[in-house]
């Protein structure tokens, strides 16, 4: 739905990167602005550089003095700061105001109040807002009702946060929250609160302009997250009944103009599902990773509304035009292995492949882009509405089928088999649900058959069959229809697979990139696709949203699959913080060989097998690539031990 009419503003800097950064382009240049962006010499040739007519180059996208140089620089009227960054910092906001240009956004002072959770508590208990019952320092921890949640008052994220679950853990609890809340966010000042057990995450998206209107446009469901980080989000919020949602949704705007607040906001509850009660938790005063949702079922663009509320302009709608059709889930997808401990990755995305005739794709990935650890680990968020929840959740599970990163691990395949458990099906899942279930990987036996046939079936022209440049099929390069009559089976060259029985095999096709599509249907599985992509040794498969690489067996060693050679390397780039194993000492398997440290987690490196250690690069203080080899533990020799 477009609503502008005229804008006074003719240009919008976006302080911030990748998707969302894209994702505001798009909206100013159909409104005709000019767009600037922003990048670090890490970014120089970044997706959203590109889009924008203008771009400046800073230090950091933390440094406030430089990002609102630039916009000084530039011109630009008015400041988008998407979200993460600089987007909840009331010093930024402070700054621009000084600068005399527009913030897509509140004020400092309100985004100062909002931004602690101590001062917005009071905020909602003037509002008339329910808020989670709390406790006080000065109280004896003996008589408290454990559970209770210890949380950092200045700033969110699941940092400076414990769950305390008698008084004899509290005092250590709390000197750990201090600690962490002091680390992250530069205050130690803590909250006391009762602790749901099973609570899901809703929230409400609000709007408001500065002639005192507040909308809500509708609720969101968040409850599937992990760490207190969100996974999936929907909207509408499934289950709940009309009478509590209004109360959600009034409640949120009761807060809004309660604090005086201007432009897009998320108001944060909790839902306590044993009693049905909700109680607020936090006001984000910014848009939300999770926006396409809203935006899904009501129509409506909320980077424009927010770019006009910063034009001065009032909210061209009512409350009552604000509509709610269909059903809409987003999935984050990050470049994390979310079945290896959810460790983030970093490499180049050797070849990308999108939905987009399947869903609304927000990403700023492409073919050939070199992921760092340096910034979020979210590369892109897939998002399907339909009339329904099980119609967009079909339609989702589909869009991540569809969906194939080369080169880097992603959690596509953990989403994929996230949506597709009972759980999720029958929205039964709470805020602590992933905490304490594991989701079950995709098989990779099915991604293990279709490679395995492929290569059986397609007759290299010349040299392999694992050629850099992809796979060498005789006669036209136009794609391939195969038709079997019957189940034949296939003894494929790759280890660990024994046959493999395709009863069809329909639409195979090699695009530009190598990158060949086979539509199969296996027994057992049923109809199904998968991505392939021949590597120079081995060929790389995404199938269900999972990558797997297969590796041809060692020829010299007759064809049989070699044991794990003992190689521990650097799961993530980062910096060694000990070494606790030298050359010739004897470990077994699972003994720890060092630790490193990145994204600000502690990594155990630990050995593989019995035996003996043969090298170790590792030193403490370095920092070592993704991959690096650190140790090498060769095993024992069984036969010959046994013997003795």
């Amino acid at each position: 739905m477009t609503l502008s009419s005229s804008l006074s503003i003719r240009s919008v800097l976006v302080a911030n990167r990748g998707e969302i950064a894209l994702r505001v382009f798009r909206t100013a240049h159909r409104l005709g602005l000019r767009t600037v962006a922003l990048y670090t010499d890490l970014d120089v040739a970044a997706p959203h550089v590109r889009a924008a007519d203008v771009a400046v180059r800073v230090p950091n996208y933390l440094d406030i003095d430089a990002v609102v140089a630039a916009a000084v620089e530039t011109g630009a009227d008015v400041v988008h700061p998407g979200y993460g960054f600089l987007s909840e910092r009331s010093a930024f906001a402070a700054a621009l105001q000084e600068a005399g240009i527009a913030l897509a956004g509140p004020s400092a002072d309100v985004m100062e109040l909002m931004g602690r959770k101590d001062a917005a508590r009071e905020v909602a208990v003037a509002a008339g807002v329910p808020v989670v019952p709390s406790y006080s320092f000065d109280d004896d921890p003996e008589t408290f009702a454990y559970p209770i949640l210890v949380k950092a008052a200045a700033g969110g994220g699941g940092k400076g946060m414990r769950v305390v679950r008698s008084a004899g853990d509290f005092t250590e609890a709390v000197a750990a929250a201090r600690r962490e809340s002091a680390g992250a966010f530069g205050d130690d000042t803590l909250l006391l609160e009762k602790y749901v057990e099973s609570g899901r995450h809703l929230e409400v998206q609000v709007m408001a302009d500065t002639r005192g209107t507040a909308l809500h446009l509708w609720e969101r469901d968040c409850s599937t997250q992990r760490r207190h980080q969100k996974v999936l989000e929907e909207a509408p919020a499934p289950t709940i009944d009309d009478d509590l949602r209004h109360r959600l949704c009034s409640a949120a705007v009761d807060l809004t103009k309660q604090v005086g607040y201007v432009g897009a906001g998320t108001v944060e509850f909790l839902l306590d599902t044993a009693t049905n009660e909700f109680y607020f938790l936090e006001m984000n005063t910014r848009l939300q990773v999770e926006h396409p949702v809203t935006e899904s079922i009501t129509g409506l663009d909320l980077v424009e509304l927010q770019l006009l509320v910063a034009d001065g302009q009032a909210l061209p709608i009512s409350q009552e035009q604000v509509r709610s059709d269909g059903h809409a889930i987003e999935a984050r997808v990050y470049a994390e292995d979310a079945f290896g401990g959810f460790l983030p990755q970093a490499g180049t995305a050797t070849v990308v492949r999108w939905p987009d005739r399947l869903a609304r794709v927000d990403q700023a990935l492409e073919s050939g882009q070199v992921v760092s650890t340096s910034y979020d680990p979210m590369l892109g968020k897939v998002i399907v509405h339909g009339p329904d929840r099980e119609t967009a959740r079909q339609g989702l599970i589909a869009a991540l089928d569809a969906t194939a990163i080369f080169g880097l691990t992603t959690n596509t395949g953990f989403l994929r088999a996230l949506l597709a458990t009972d759980e999720f099906r029958d929205a039964t899942i709470d805020t602590a649900w992933l905490d304490h279930h594991e989701v079950e990987a995709p098989d990779p036996a099915p991604a293990r058959d279709i490679a395995a046939w492929h290569l059986a079936t397609h007759r290299p022209v010349t040299g392999s069959a694992f050629d850099a440049d992809g796979f060498r099929v005789a006669g036209d390069p136009a794609p391939v229809r195969v038709q079997l009559d019957e189940p034949v089976v296939v003894r494929p060259r790759l280890r660990q697979v024994d046959e493999l029985t395709v009863r069809e095999l329909a639409d195979t096709d090699r695009d530009a990139d190598g990158v060949v599509r086979v539509d199969v249907d296996l027994e057992g599985v049923g109809r199904t696709t998968a991505f392939l992509r021949p590597m120079r040794r081995g060929v790389e498969v995404t199938w269900r949203g999972q990558r797997f690489v297969f590796i041809p067996p060692d020829r010299a060693a007759g064809g049989a699959a070699a044991p794990s050679d003992g190689t521990v390397v650097a799961p993530m780039p980062g910096t060694v913080l000990d070494v606790r194993a030298a050359v010739g000492d004897d470990v077994s398997a699972g003994d720890v060989l060092g630790v490193m440290e990145a994204m600000k987690m502690e990594l155990t490196l630990k050995a593989p097998h019995d035996g003996t250690v043969g090298s170790v690069t590792a030193r403490v203080g370095n920092q070592v690539a993704l991959g690096a080899r650190l140790f090498e533990v060769t095993a024992h020799d069984t036969d010959s031990s046994e013997a003795s």
